[in-house]
């Protein structure tokens, strides 16, 4: 059986031992912390192994049984998990997080890397998804990537919330509220609304709202990538719009992309089709 990770043209070594966190174990200053949830103990070691050396903290679980508590306990700023394992799988995982309001980030691990599977898990709130095998160096820059987008949609140097329609988005607490009510979305639509609010009233393509979401140009193939898009404005449409099949504010712009309207009329709604898109 082929194994799901390899060094990469003899990067890495991975003879280092393996760190199990103890009950109390904590970062150290200024490290950031990932949850590794796999089934596959040498992939667990491996990956232990090589983010160490990248500069993260790194916690093992060899099933989603004890995920709950760890989250709670020692509150990581990202989560990779398997798709296929024994009980949870990570879908009903990563479905079952989004929906208590848990908003940790989440990158998917598979060996199923078809593009149904892909859009399967955004639409269940992951955040990025890798198809095994893959190179270390393309997990690590997935981490940084997704942990970018979340960085940056706290709107760098905006302290006021913006707000639209009865909604109001909070930057820095990386909240939506509708009339004072949560608006429950994943990490990656957060940074989404967070890129089309930053250009409002100003078209956008696919690709950009690509490079703007995950933090620089990405070399997963387009069209799995513009699907992802698409159904991530379908995901927020329903979040925001009062009938997402006529948007008020999330309109696309046919064989472009889309472009955000926040101060909508009622009755103005519909596609636009003629204004050109960065």
């Amino acid at each position: 059986m082929t194994k799901e990770f390899s060094p990469g043209g003899g990067e890495q070594r991975f003879g280092a031992p393996v760190r199990t966190p103890a009950p109390t174990s904590t970062a150290a200053a200024g490290m950031r912390r990932v949850l590794v949830v796999d089934d596959d103990n040498e992939l667990r070691q491996l990956l232990s192994t090589y983010l160490s050396r990248h500069g993260y903290d790194v916690l093992l679980l060899p099933s989603t049984e004890q995920l709950d508590s760890y989250l709670d306990r020692y509150n990581p700023h990202l989560i990779i998990l398997d798709l296929m394992m024994p009980g949870e799988d990570g879908l009903a995982a990563c479905r079952r997080l989004r929906g208590k309001g848990d908003m940790t980030p989440v990158v998917i691990l598979t060996a199923r890397d078809e593009t149904v599977d892909r859009i399967v898990g955004l639409e269940m709130g992951a955040d990025d998804y890798l198809g095994k095998p893959f190179e270390p160096r393309e997990l690590l820059a997935r981490i940084e990537a997704v942990l970018r987008r979340y960085a940056s949609s706290s709107f760098e140097g905006a302290a006021k919330p913006f707000s639209f329609g009865p909604f109001e988005c909070n930057f820095t607490a990386r909240q939506l509220t509708r009339n004072g009510t949560v608006v429950p979305l994943t990490g990656g639509e957060f940074a989404l609304l967070s890129a089309l609010i930053r250009n409002a009233n100003r078209p956008l393509k696919r690709e950009r709202l690509l490079e703007l979401t995950r933090g620089g140009p990405v070399d997963t193939p387009r069209d799995s990538l513009d699907r992802a898009i698409d159904m991530q404005i379908y995901r927020l449409r329903r979040a925001i719009e009062d009938d997402p099949a006529h948007p008020r504010h999330i309109r696309t712009i046919w064989g472009v992309g889309y472009v955000f309207v926040p101060n909508a009329d009622a009755s103005d709604t519909g596609e636009v089709t003629t204004p050109s898109a960065s």
